[in-house]
């Protein structure tokens, strides 16, 4: 069973023109796929598109699909792909989206996270959509569902993972020019860019090229991990300071209470 939601329009538009996301969440597993679109029409395209992969990797039939009332989920085309593959179209009530609370739940928390890394990153808005595949990619690898212990990803896939690739996102990098510009013997070998993310059809990293302006998905990718150090350290410097000028500011305040209680 599929939970289905489509979150938008968004006010910015992000670099691949894309206004809205397609959110889809298996019930069993809680695996999660994060769809973009243009408008609203494309939903049924794009959910089609998924559930035939997803059918053929698993090797089973997609039961039901729960979605709120919208013309982007009940039109004809959605009908005669339920009737044709046997499967049932549950909606929630009118104006009461915690029917559908699995991706309700998982769409405030994708924005969460897009609103927490945006703003720690000081990226411009039109990078959300990277920002949400890479909060979605995270998610599914870290989350340990409560009694059964494990992963979404262990859930779908049946395997272990690796998270030994995982990256602070945002950082700076270093993009190997690998042959992508005849590169005189002063020329700098590597262009800077920012990480943004995991490829979701190859093992790449995708990171925003600060020359080229084009986000690029490659492995030859160098992080600047020596001055994230640097950084982490005079951050936990920093906080360790505010900690000790907080502790100071509640020691003074007690000292006058204290004086005042005895006059």
């Amino acid at each position: 069973m599929f939970h289905v939601d489509l979150c938008g329009p968004s006010r910015t538009i992000s670099i691949g023109g894309n206004y809205y996301g397609l959110v889809i969440v298996d019930d069993f597993s809680r695996y999660t796929w994060t769809l973009f679109l243009v408008t609203k029409d494309e939903a049924f395209g794009a959910f089609k598109k998924l559930a035939k992969i997803v059918q053929n990797e698993k090797n089973c039939t997609i039961v039901a699909i729960k979605t709120y009332h919208g013309r982007e989920f009940q039109n004809e085309s959605f009908e005669n792909f339920c009737e044709k593959h046997g499967i049932q179209h549950i909606f929630s009530a009118t104006i009461t989206p915690q029917q559908n609370g699995v991706v309700e739940r998982k769409n405030r928390a994708l924005e969460e996270i897009v609103k927490t890394l945006l703003n720690e990153t000081n990226l411009p808005k039109y990078f959300w959509v990277d920002v949400v595949n890479t909060a979605c990619y995270v998610l599914n690898r870290v989350l340990i569902r409560p009694i059964l212990k494990k992963t979404p990803y262990e859930f779908f896939k049946g395997r272990k993972l690796n998270i030994s690739h995982f990256r602070v996102f945002g950082r700076k990098c270093f993009i190997l020019n690998n042959g992508k510009d005849n590169l005189g013997k002063f020329d700098s070998k590597a262009d800077e860019g920012i990480f943004l993310g995991y490829s979701s059809h190859s093992h790449a990293y995708r990171a925003y090229n600060k020359r080229t302006m084009l986000i690029e998905e490659t492995v030859h990718i160098t992080f600047d991990e020596i001055n994230q150090k640097v950084h982490d350290k005079s951050q936990n410097s920093a906080d360790d300071e505010e900690v000790k000028r907080l502790q100071g500011l509640k020691k003074s305040a007690a000292d006058r209470t204290g004086k005042l209680d005895n006059v």
